[in-house]
């Protein structure tokens, strides 16, 4: 349990959060969410000691052990991978060396043995003989393999370190868990993994994430930063979403009566508190939502980016044809013989265990690379609009927003430009900020506010959320489910992917499966797991 009163943390003369009084309770799993520069990693390391509040305390239960993700992937480079995850649990740790360290005497004394029989002890309460078997299980259960467990951590890659370290906070249950973006660099099967393990944690767990099927997954709290305040509120980040949505809404019709009010929010409740049947902690998150006061539902006072895509004209019927398609790259095949037709409605999921396979594809019927084989053919209709995975070309130059959008536009007026840019939150004298400078999620606004001004009728987004925050994701999601055109995309955001596509071609070294279903349907299939575990067989494993 972790206590907190009083809070305040100031930088020069602004409060970035002050006033805050929050308790978290073992058994429950507080998302944390807010707009980037809220607050949400400083608050963890608040929590975490890492940094000295300049108000208030912050108490855990008397005896309880604090776990964090670590986010240096250099600290224990001269440590073997078994290692690093128990140094997790220090002072099972610090038994340990201290017993061993006595058994090793030469002249081991009647004193010695009273204490060693004391750690001994104290080394069976924490478990210590299955400390080595505890710590490989949640190796295997992250993706690293048995015969990575005794090399030394700098010999992993960067993507392994990730997993490595997160298995180092996992270790030994500890009693409080603080986790900063934990599900970055982790594929489809780590994911889930990971959110069971979640569900069935039976310790206090907080959590940053931009992933929002996962916070939806795990959180039975929102805590949500926003202008200089933390508020805890019962209910996932969908529940906290959709109901703020209804409250703003409310707000804005001032006309509506109270009892009209409250009617139209306890009836939002009885729904949601019904579809928590698929969440993994469904019974204590059904009894939070029924016992939610109505006041406690407050409008957001988050921004959200206005994206809009309003295609020029309607596509045709023949949209894109893709024959016998062969790709290879730094002598790794990335796909081989890849055919199929895009038609008339189709919103597509492009899948891979090698994200370069999706990002060689992309940029060949982008028209910006070539295959080594096959063809590419685009109907007459079809306009197309790209996002990049990497988009670093287009920021390469001394320009500032507004003339950098003004390169993209027939229309260079203020005004019109000025519309877009507002659309995606950029007003004022920040349109005048130059473009190398900014932060990937600014860019990333930029090169949406490109892709309207294209009036597309189809979109090709290679891994549309990076860099974007909670609530830029879930304005493109809502545009792109309504959008009327076609869409190929690839990404790690599983709610992404389920919300907005109806057809998924995963490409594999040794060709392609193709299914008319949905996301969640395709990823949960038995049969289809074991035909792309052979489709895969003999070639490197890579992260989706």
């Amino acid at each position: 349990m972790i206590t907190v009163s009083s809070l305040e943390i100031q930088f020069g003369k602004r409060p970035l959060f002050q006033d805050v009084n929050l308790k978290f309770t073992p058994g429950n799993c507080y998302g944390i969410i807010g707009a980037n520069g809220a607050g949400k990693s400083t608050f963890l390391r608040l929590l975490s000691g890492d940094l000295d509040p300049s108000k208030g305390t912050i108490i855990m239960g008397k005896g309880e052990r604090l776990s964090v993700l670590k986010q240096d992937h250099f600290e224990f480079d001269e440590c073997t991978v078994l290692q690093t995850v128990m140094m997790g649990h220090v002072e099972l740790l610090k038994v340990t060396e201290e017993r061993d360290a006595l058994y090793a005497k030469p002249d081991f004394s009647d004193a010695d043995g009273i204490r060693v029989s004391e750690l001994e002890e104290r080394f069976a309460e924490m478990d210590g003989w299955n400390a080595e078997s505890d710590a490989a299980n949640l190796l295997s259960g992250l993706g690293i393999k048995e015969d990575l467990h005794y090399k030394l951590m700098k010999e992993l890659s960067g993507k392994e370190k990730v997993r490595v370290l997160l298995a180092q906070a996992l270790f030994g249950k500890p009693d409080n868990l603080l986790l900063d973006e934990p599900t970055n660099d982790l594929d489809l099967d780590t994911v889930m993994w990971l959110e069971n393990y979640l569900a069935n944690f039976e310790n206090t767990v907080l959590v940053v994430s931009h992933d929002r099927h996962f916070l939806d997954s795990v959180s039975t709290h929102t805590v949500d930063i926003d202008y200089g305040r933390i508020e805890l509120v019962p209910g996932n980040y969908s529940f906290w979403y959709e109901s703020s949505q209804l409250a703003l809404r409310q707000q804005q019709t001032q006309n509506k009566k109270a009892e009209e009010k409250r009617k139209e929010l306890q009836e939002f409740i009885a729904r949601f508190s019904a579809n928590v049947a698929k969440s993994k902690q469904t019974t204590s998150r059904k009894k939070m939502l029924e016992k939610l006061n109505i006041e406690e539902i407050k409008p957001s006072t988050r921004k959200y980016p206005g994206i809009i895509f309003t295609p020029g004209r309607e596509p045709g019927n023949r949209i894109l044809e893709v024959t016998d398609l062969s790709k290879s790259y730094e002598g790794d095949l990335l796909f081989k013989d890849v055919t199929f037709n895009i038609e008339k409605g189709d919103k597509v999921a492009f899948l891979s265990r090698d994200p370069r396979a999706m990002t060689a594809l992309f940029e060949i019927i982008s028209g910006n690379t070539t295959a080594d084989s096959g063809t590419i053919d685009w109907g007459v209709t079809i306009t197309s609009a790209y996002l990049p995975v990497d988009n670093s070309s287009f920021f390469e130059n001394d320009l500032n927003i507004f003339d950098w959008l003004a390169q993209y536009s027939s229309d260079t007026t203020e005004v019109y430009l000025r519309g877009y840019l507002g659309k995606m939150l950029f007003s004022g004298e920040e349109i005048y900020k130059k473009v190398k400078v900014l932060s990937g999620g600014e860019k990333m606004r930029c090169m949406i506010a490109r892709m309207m001004l294209q009036d597309a009728n189809t979109m090709i987004l290679d891994s549309p959320t990076n860099h974007l925050d909670l609530e830029s994701i879930q304005a493109f999601n809502n545009t792109l489910t309504r959008f009327p055109g076609i869409i190929l995309m690839s990404s790690h955001d599983h709610e992404f992917i389920q919300t907005v596509c109806n057809r998924v071609i995963e490409l594999t070294p040794s060709g392609i499966i193709d299914k008319q279903m949905d996301y969640d349907d395709y990823i949960t299939d038995e049969a289809l797991k074991e035909q792309r575990n052979k489709m895969y067989a003999g070639t490197m494993a890579m992260s989706f």
